[in-house]
């Protein structure tokens, strides 16, 4: 599901920077990420008590295979800088930015992880960026954003901003984000990075999140932020595939290398002639029943 590699990230809860409680049950709560929280969760008043705490969480807890996000304070604002000089040499996985609205705030960001790197002696590039597109120039921008530096892990969408810029109101149905969401999709994957879709607010509500979870599924997300445990298992049913496109996805597979194996340029499942990019979506199916802990056949 990445570039990268195949860690996966079906869901990333977020988790207020402030909540030491919160805090040290990352490893628990079951999801593949966590976003340690310093934007929107944190009031002014506690932005610097809330960045030490999650730079000493990122330092002394064991997080186990739980992938270590730090959302900082955008561009735009004084905490910025402070957020960059404090996390980045606790050494977290990545940092989501907010407020993404040009290349020139991810280069702004990436000039500043590259020189902390350089002084705490840290592989340079081993922190990731998630860009978050949060307006409608963002969104206009996006494939500049997502081609704006290699850092860039996954670009992600933060719905309540955009919705607040574009002037509209967010529904259950969520069709209203449809043309962003996929120019945000559309983005990522033309420039090889993952897409991570927005929250779904009602915690109370798992069925409206079931019924968003699988379109962000359809739509070709990476994955989708939580804000709740409870939603956490949703999200992960939702990119698990079913059983019977799983078997079909491993014959697709068995036969287009069979098919390799013998000089031959078109394969035939079922009866039916498939070509590369179904043979590409098998691949992916399979990927998803992995992470899902499903039985695949090895390849």
């Amino acid at each position: 599901m990445n570039r990268i590699d195949g860690r996966p990230r079906r869901s990333l809860l977020y988790i207020p920077g402030n909540n030491p409680g919160m805090i040290q049950n990352c490893a628990i709560y079951g999801s593949d990420g966590v976003l340690l929280d310093l934007e929107d969760s944190i009031s002014i008043t506690e932005k610097d008590a809330a960045r030490k705490l999650v730079k000493h969480a990122l330092k002394t807890l064991d997080f186990g295979s739980v992938e270590r996000v730090v959302r900082i304070n955008g561009r735009d604002t004084p905490f910025f800088e402070r957020d960059l000089g404090e996390i980045i040499p606790a050494r977290p996985d990545a940092v989501r930015i907010p407020k993404i609205d040009s290349p020139d705030d991810v280069r702004a960001a990436d000039d500043i992880i590259t020189r902390l790197e350089e002084e705490n002696g840290m592989e340079k590039g081993s922190v990731r960026i998630h860009a978050m597109l949060e307006t409608a120039r963002a969104i206009v921008n996006a494939s500049a954003i997502a081609m704006s530096s290699p850092r860039i892990l996954g670009l992600t969408i933060g719905g309540q901003d955009l919705a607040a810029d574009l002037g509209i109101k967010i529904t259950r149905e969520g069709l209203e984000m449809l043309y962003a969401r996929s120019a945000v999709v559309l983005a990522a994957k033309a420039a090889g990075l993952l897409a991570f879709d927005t929250v779904y607010t009602d915690i109370d509500d798992l069925e409206g999140l079931r019924e968003q979870a699988a379109m962000s599924v359809g739509l070709g997300f990476s994955g989708k932020a939580a804000i709740h445990p409870s939603q956490i298992a949703v999200i992960h049913e939702a990119f698990r595939p079913e059983e019977k496109d799983v078997r079909k996805a491993e014959r697709i597979v068995r036969g287009a290398r069979e098919a390799e194996e013998r000089g031959l340029g078109v394969v035939a499942v079922d009866g039916r002639m498939v070509d590369a990019p179904v043979v590409a979506q098998a691949q992916r199916t399979l990927e998803l029943a992995r992470l899902a802990g499903m039985e695949v056949e090895a390849e």
